[in-house]
C-alpha cells in the first residue's frame, strides 16, 4: 500500500473517532427534549440530505445483489448498532456499555478472517486488544468501586458491538463495488432510515418543531446530522476502504479517551490518575493492534544463516 495513502486512511479513521467520541454531549442535551428514537432519525434523516446535496449524483447499481449489501450495511450500521445502544442504555450504566461496545474490534477480526480476503487474525491485534480493553476499563470505571452487570443491557451492548462488526465487513465489500463513496453512504443512510420506520412507530415518534428550533437543540442536532452523521461516515468508510476494516475498527479503542479529554474541557470534569494511566494502557493497545506480523521469506532467513 502506498504509504502516503495509508497515512491518510490513518488520519481519516482518527478524525472520525474524535469526533464521535464529543457527540456524548450532544446527546446528553438532546436527550432532555428528545427521545432516543427521535435524535437517531432527525440525525440520519439530516445527514441523508447533506450528502445528497453534496453529490446529487444518483448511485446506480451494476448487479442488483449488490443491492443486498447495502440494505445489509443501513440495517447494521445505522438502524440495529443505534437502537442496541441506546435500548441497552436504558437498562445497564453507560460505564458498562462503553466497555463492551469496545470489544467491536474482535467481532470486526473475527468477521474479516471469514469473509474478506488478506484481512487474516494476527497475534499482536489480539494483545493490543487486551491491553486496550484493560486501559477503556480503568477509564470508564474511574471511580466506580464495583462492577454492576444487568445480563439484558450488557447482551444488547455485545449484539450492538457485532452488528458493527457486520458494518464494518460490509463497507469493505462495498468498498470493492467501486463507487463514490458519499453516494454509497448515502444509500446505507436511505436504508438505515428505511429499516428505521417501524421503530418510529413502536417507541413513539412525535414531532415537534418547537423543540427542534430552540437553539441549543438545533445546533446539537446539526452538529450530530452533519458532522457526525453525514461528514464522518463517509470518512470512517473511506478509511475502512484504505485500511480494511480491522486495521480501521482498532480506533473504536480511542473513544473513550477522547470522552475522558472533551470532558476536561467541555464539562470542566477532573481528570484523575486512573484516567490517565488507562488512556496511556488504550493507546498502547492501539499501536500493538496496528503492528503487523512480519513472516521472513525464505531467502531471507537464508541469508541470516550465511
Amino acid at each position: 500500500m502506498n504509504r502516503k495513502k495509508e497515512v491518510t486512511g490513518h488520519l481519516l479513521a482518527f478524525i472520525t473517532i474524535f469526533i464521535w467520541g464529543t457527540t456524548f454531549i450532544s446527546t446528553k442535551i438532546l436527550l432532555k427534549s428528545f427521545s432516543p428514537v427521535e435524535i437517531l432519525f432527525l440525525r440520519f434523516t439530516i445527514g441523508f440530505l447533506a450528502l445528497f446535496l453534496a453529490y446529487p449524483r444518483r448511485l446506480r447499481v451494476t448487479e442488483r445483489k449488490q443491492e443486498l449489501y447495502f440494505a445489509a450495511a443501513g440495517l447494521c450500521g445505522v438502524t440495529l448498532y443505534f437502537l442496541l445502544e441506546n435500548i441497552a442504555l436504558t437498562y445497564t450504566f453507560a460505564t458498562n456499555v462503553g466497555v463492551v461496545v469496545s470489544i467491536a474490534p474482535f467481532f470486526t477480526a473475527l468477521l474479516a478472517h471469514w469473509f474478506l480476503d488478506g484481512e487474516k487474525l494476527r497475534v499482536p491485534f489480539f494483545i493490543g486488544f487486551i491491553v486496550a480493553l484493560f486501559g477503556i476499563c480503568l477509564i470508564s470505571f474511574n471511580g466506580v468501586s464495583n462492577l454492576q452487570l444487568n445480563p439484558l443491557g450488557d447482551i444488547l451492548t455485545v449484539a450492538a458491538a457485532g452488528v458493527w462488526a457486520a458494518y464494518s465487513v460490509l463497507t469493505k465489500k462495498i468498498s470493492g463495488f467501486y463507487y463514490n463513496t458519499i453516494q454509497t453512504t448515502r444509500r446505507i443512510f436511505f436504508y438505515g432510515l428505511v429499516f428505521m420506520i417501524p421503530a418510529l412507530f413502536l417507541f413513539g415518534f412525535r414531532p415537534d418543531m418547537s423543540r427542534l428550533i430552540q437553539p441549543i437543540n438545533l445546533f446539537n442536532i446539526l452538529f450530530l446530522g452533519l458532522g457526525a452523521s453525514a461528514v464522518c461516515f463517509v470518512t470512517w468508510n473511506s478509511a475502512v476502504k484504505i485500511l480494511g476494516a480491522v486495521k480501521t475498527s482498532v480506533y473504536i479503542y480511542l473513544v473513550p479517551v477522547v470522552t475522558v479529554a472533551t470532558s476536561v474541557m467541555v464539562l470542566r470534569e477532573e481528570i484523575t490518575g486512573m484516567a490517565v494511566l488507562g488512556t496511556i494502557f488504550t493507546l498502547a493497545g492501539l499501536v500493538l493492534s496496528e503492528r503487523k506480523n512480519r513472516v521472513k521469506s525464505k531467502g531471507e532467513l537464508e541469508h541470516e544463516r550465511g
